[in-house]
């Protein structure tokens, strides 16, 4: 079967393992390196023949948590398992080991990965071991209403590799705290966790950084608190949105000042513009599908199609997005994507090509919209 989508959580220090993979690439819509999880077997549309699946128990080396949204008509369902450490009371890395310990820990929500993001741990790499350290369950315990994830958790660890060349080859780590332990620290007890419990050799953090019970600290704060532990503290300037159509979105968010952030990323796919999207990520957007229950799934000549429910992560709107590319191993195929409101759908220009996709056994299937990376690899 190939339908709702499932991958069982594991804690960062798993030994992951590796499968075979499978892309995609999309531009903009024309109107209105190795995933695993799981193995699965297309079915023929009419056809009666028996598929199977299996889910293994390892999540790819690009990170953990992919999880089976519990419903299978909407992306919601999957918003407060996905960056959450929920179905287990395990407490994260940082929380149990003092792996911190010497390392510059870059502060912020860090959803999206976007540059802002990656100008933190370019800085925080500038002066050592770079870390991003970051909180989740925060909508649970503050009652927001949850939202998907930009980024799928079990793509983040890719991303953070991508930034290495940006970070003298080195690969920032992320670790998460959960929300619920420090959000009644104040910002003295907060600084004072950094440097005596997981005993960072300092921070780095965006010139609108808040932190402590009720954002009571700002950065003039953060950096006294870090001069009386001992701490360096590096504060850097914001990264500015460089594109002048999100007067909108100033309008309608106080926050926002300009700067590039997860906000405008989901500003940017809700108007389904990916080309805004990429140069706000610094990369093309990923989406990510769990595959499980095969008989969700279908192909039909040169076509694949898949529900919305396998969704980990924010797709942009509905539309037809051209000149994709399916990048499988060393090749890329030349294909389109459709999205619709229940279904995602995927058609290879040559039907030749697409056997190339479904003798393959998927385990976690990605989508880039943006233009392939060429290097090393072969167009068909």
């Amino acid at each position: 079967m190939l339908g709702g989508c499932r991958c069982s959580s594991i804690s960062h220090q798993s030994i992951f393992h590796q499968f075979s993979s499978i892309f995609f690439t999309v531009s903009s819509p024309t109107s209105n390196s190795s995933f695993s999880n799981f193995k699965i077997k297309l079915r023929k549309k009419n056809s009666s023949s028996d598929t199977s699946s299996y889910l293994s128990n390892k999540v790819s080396n690009f990170g953990a948590n992919c999880v089976r949204p519990k419903s299978s008509d909407s992306q919601g369902s999957l918003l407060s398992e996905t960056l959450s450490q929920s179905g287990t009371d395990e407490e994260p890395p940082s929380e149990r080991l003092p792996i911190l310990a010497g390392g510059i820990v870059a502060l912020g929500k860090f959803d999206a990965l976007h540059i802002g993001h990656r100008e933190l741990a370019i800085q925080a790499a500038k002066r050592g071991i770079p870390f991003l350290l970051s909180f989740v369950g925060m909508a649970e315990v503050l009652g927001w209403e949850p939202r998907v994830p930009i980024v799928a958790a079990c793509d983040r660890k890719r991303i953070l590799s991508s930034w290495a060349p940006y970070c003298g080859n080195v690969i920032p780590r992320e670790l998460q705290i959960n929300f619920s332990k420090v959000r009644n620290l104040t910002p003295r007890q907060f600084v004072e966790k950094l440097s005596k419990e997981l005993g960072v050799r300092g921070v780095v953090a965006g010139e609108n950084y808040r932190f402590g019970y009720r954002a009571a600290g700002d950065v003039s704060d953060l950096v006294k608190l870090c001069d009386e532990y001992g701490l360096e503290a590096y504060i850097i300037n914001s990264v500015m949105d460089t594109n002048q159509i999100s007067g909108a979105l100033n309008s309608r968010n106080g926050k926002e000042r300009g700067q590039v952030s997860s906000t405008r990323v989901r500003y940017a796919l809700e108007k389904g513009d990916m080309k805004y999207v990429s140069e706000l990520l610094g990369r093309s957007h990923r989406l990510v599908l769990i595959m499980e229950d095969q008989e969700r799934f279908s192909s039909e000549r040169n076509r694949l199609s898949a529900p919305k429910s396998c969704l980990l992560n924010l797709a942009p709107k509905e539309g037809v997005y051209e000149n994709c590319f399916a990048s499988i191993d060393k090749n890329v195929i030349p294909c389109r994507v459709i999205i619709d409101t229940t279904d995602i759908h995927f058609e290879c220009y040559e039907v030749a090509n697409f056997s190339c996709i479904t003798s393959r056994d998927l385990k976690i299937l990605g989508i880039d919209f943006g233009s392939p990376e060429l290097d090393g690899v072969q167009i068909l």
